[in-house]
């Protein structure tokens, strides 16, 4: 039986391309021009497998959408679209929920190795969550040694078509220097710097569309609102 997905996209052309895009591998496909009419196609019919879901809709933007979506289709993976590159959008609407999130213009590629990506990882029943179909796993929670070096922060990029590759970032002293500046030069702990890695890592997944070819990125600075909560936590000590 072909998957069900449900698309609610404001743009009737991207709506077309998307079916289309979906109908050639298989899937059946819905659409609705907006939150309120995707929760009136959905009703009371919990049988939709997958929601590929725009961010940016008049009157009911995608957020807004996707928390009454998981409460309507609580196990459907909704995969957010969307044209503007905002991090910190995508960790909202993974916080609400959401499984992936795609950069608009997206290939029909991308597009289905999205939402293939998360098909899958609810038949894992794994909570991982991605950006464009990759994701980011810490390599010390699943490989028997973590890097060598205490300046290095080791991880494996997932990618949409399942192949691995490792990534090492390292931790640059200018960035360090700068946060043991507001924090009265008191090193932090390493899991804040395993944090900021990370979160490079998946800006870089986010911007570049793959992960670094050489394996290794270079984390030179950290974003000031990660400094001034670094800062609050050393003053509330």
């Amino acid at each position: 039986m072909p998957k069900r997905v449900l698309i609610v996209d404001d743009e009737e052309n991207i709506r077309e391309m998307t079916r289309l895009a979906l109908e050639a591998v298989g899937y059946e496909v819905g659409a609705a021009g907006g939150g309120l009419e995707a929760f009136a196609v959905i009703g009371a019919d919990e049988s939709w497998d997958a929601v590929l879901l725009d961010q940016k809709m008049p009157g009911m933007v995608g957020i807004e959408v996707l928390r009454r979506l998981k409460v309507m289709l609580p196990t459907a993976p909704v995969v957010m679209m969307t044209a503007c590159a905002s991090v910190d959008l995508a960790v909202e609407a993974m916080k609400l929920g959401a499984t992936d999130f795609v950069r608009k213009p997206m290939t029909p590629e991308i597009l289905r190795n999205a939402l293939k990506s998360a098909l899958a990882k609810v038949r894992k029943q794994s909570a991982q969550v991605t950006l464009n179909g990759f994701s980011v796993l810490r390599a010390a929670d699943i490989l028997d040694r973590a890097p060598q070096r205490p300046n290095e922060r080791c991880f494996i990029v997932r990618r949409p078509d399942g192949r691995e590759q490792q990534v090492v970032v390292e931790i640059h002293p200018d960035a360090v220097s700068a946060v043991e500046k507001v924090t009265n030069d008191l090193p932090l702990s390493k899991g804040f710097w395993t944090e900021q890695a990370e979160q490079f890592l998946r800006d870089f997944l986010w911007n570049d569309g793959d992960a670094p070819a050489t394996g290794r990125l270079t984390l030179k600075g950290v974003e000031h609102e990660a400094l001034a909560k670094a800062a609050r936590k050393e003053a509330g000590k």
